[in-house]
């Protein structure tokens, strides 16, 4: 690990602009410092952007065709395969996407506009798709990333990341990790998430992790949750929270609870009127998640829009309970499947008659991209499907296709955030959420199946641009307006301060 940072080491008493107690100790009032000059790093690089984009700067010269994107309210992406995932008006193996305000005006093939009127953009040999929506992300995590790569959910999760790591971040390690993960999953074609970072310490560290999420450009769902230490706030704070940062609905952010199925948990999100995301599963004797549902269902405390994760090893009347209230289920197969939480419940999603959306969960095991996380559900479905076959099982269910998976990452990811009326597919009327993918390369090329190449073939890197609410925060490969120099210095940063505040010695080469 490396030394303290001067600025750590040093920094003095600085003005609070949170309205908290400004008489902190010494090292609340380093971390305050650093957070300010985190929160800066952003505000710096989109003031650069706007003059002179730091993704058009290669050759140091500036990339003309982005700064007319930047300064236009309307973009015509051109002459792409566009798998819109709108049933409605279906997709197309050549046509154009029309962007105004942010929010999608038109896709139809041979849209006409003049030069002037409008950003044309050349995405021939491209295939379009709606943003991924990850809906299930412990953000904050974005600075130990990796860093428990063959650990299990009990003991090592619980026993080292929530018992010794979190109790260590500071508000500005907390900015850190958020920022992190978001704008990595901006760079991996992921442009909404529902964040459920359990490192609400103090009030401080809930402002740090909205500052994150609103300086990255992600769209989001902030799952409040809880915290460690005697300052932690939750989860009263929430209606402070609602107040300062989610009174329009006009913006990139959203507010959600995120609780154990407990009533009175419920019964707050009832009150205060927001989704609750509650981690469920059955590990029979000792955790009966299913039976505390049933509770939740008597009490009348669920609600349509509520978000349950993992649903691991539930009996047909708890997924009813689920389906009936208007639920929506979060999957995390990969980390499921390696860190030992069970079985996962893709098939008895879909036997259920639900659809699942899917999730990372975190990344101090495995990535958060999407691509894998893809492969990895249907891989896991259609094995343990075939498996029943040649176990001499009948009538099995249908194998999934690529077109249901990637609408289980897109669709459904905007359906349980629900985030449906502006997010999820390529239609009319929605923002502009849009990923535009490389299919010419020569890895995937010739292209012989749209939704099964983005499935089975691609990766990250194939992730050439992206748009969230119309505007573009990647562009040709790289992220727009983010001075990447100075957020990796300052995740590494957290990290180490982090990692010395909790005696958690990381093994490079382990």
């Amino acid at each position: 690990m490396t030394e303290q940072s001067s600025n750590e080491r040093t920094a003095p008493a600085i003005p609070d602009t949170n309205g908290c107690d400004s008489s902190a100790s010494p090292m609340m009032e380093s971390s305050r410092r650093r957070f300010l000059k985190a929160s800066a790093v952003l505000a710096a690089g989109v003031t650069a952007a706007q003059a002179l984009p730091e993704a058009a700067m290669a050759q140091g010269a500036p990339d003309v065709e982005l700064s007319r994107v930047l300064q236009q309210r309307r973009i015509l992406l051109k002459g792409g395969v566009v798998l819109t995932l709108d049933r409605a008006i279906g997709d197309f193996a050549q046509a154009d996407v029309l962007i105004e305000d942010g929010k999608i005006r038109e896709v139809r093939p041979n849209i006409v506009v003049s030069d002037d009127a409008a950003a044309v953009i050349d995405v021939s040999g491209r295939i379009l798709i709606p943003g991924f929506i990850d809906t299930h992300s412990h953000s904050y995590q974005g600075i130990l990333r990796n860093i428990l790569s063959n650990g299990r959910v009990d003991p090592d999760y619980n026993r080292d990341i929530i018992g010794k790591l979190t109790p260590a971040f500071t508000p500005a390690d907390a900015y850190a990790g958020m920022l992190a993960t978001a704008l990595g999953m901006i760079e991996m074609g992921t442009t909404g998430v529902v964040d459920v970072s359990q490192v609400n310490n103090t009030s401080e560290h809930s402002d740090a992790l909205i500052r994150a999420l609103q300086d990255s450009g992600i769209r989001a769902v902030f799952a409040y949750s809880d915290g460690k230490g005697p300052a932690a706030q939750y989860p009263q704070d929430i209606s402070r929270l609602q107040r300062s940062y989610f009174n329009s609905r006009d913006q990139l952010l959203t507010l959600a609870l995120g609780a154990p199925p407990d009533p009175k948990m419920f019964a707050l999100a009832r009150e205060v009127g927001v989704p609750i995301v509650v981690h469920v599963r059955n590990v029979l004797p000792q955790r009966n998640d299913g039976e505390k549902l049933l509770e939740l269902s008597r009490a009348g405390l669920l609600r349509a829009g509520d978000e349950y994760i993992h649903c691991l090893h539930f009996p047909a009347d708890t997924w009813r309970l689920i389906k009936d209230s208007g639920g929506h289920v979060s999957l995390s197969p990969p980390i499921e499947m390696t860190m030992g939480h069970g079985t996962p419940a893709i098939q008895d999603a879909l036997d259920n008659g639900m659809r699942p959306s899917l999730s990372s969960d975190h990344a101090v095991t495995l990535s958060s991209d999407f691509f894998t996380l893809m492969r990895s559900t249907a891989i896991a479905q259609r094995y343990f499907v075939l498996q029943r076959g040649r176990n001499g099982e009948q009538n099995l269910p249908p194998l999934l296709t690529c077109r249901e998976v990637l609408e289980f990452a897109t669709v459904e990811g905007a359906r349980c955030a629900n985030l449906d009326g502006k997010a999820g597919t390529l239609s009319p009327g929605k923002d502009a959420d849009i990923v535009v993918l490389r299919a010419d390369r020569l890895d995937v090329w010739p292209l012989n199946n749209a939704p099964g190449a983005v499935v089975n073939l691609m990766n990250p890197s194939h992730v050439e641009t992206v748009f969230i609410a119309g505007k573009v925060r990647k562009w040709r490969g790289g992220l727009v307006g983010v001075d990447a120099q100075r957020v990796r210095r300052l995740m590494q940063e957290s990290r180490d301060a982090v990692l010395r505040r909790a005696g958690f010695e990381m093994n490079l080469l382990g």
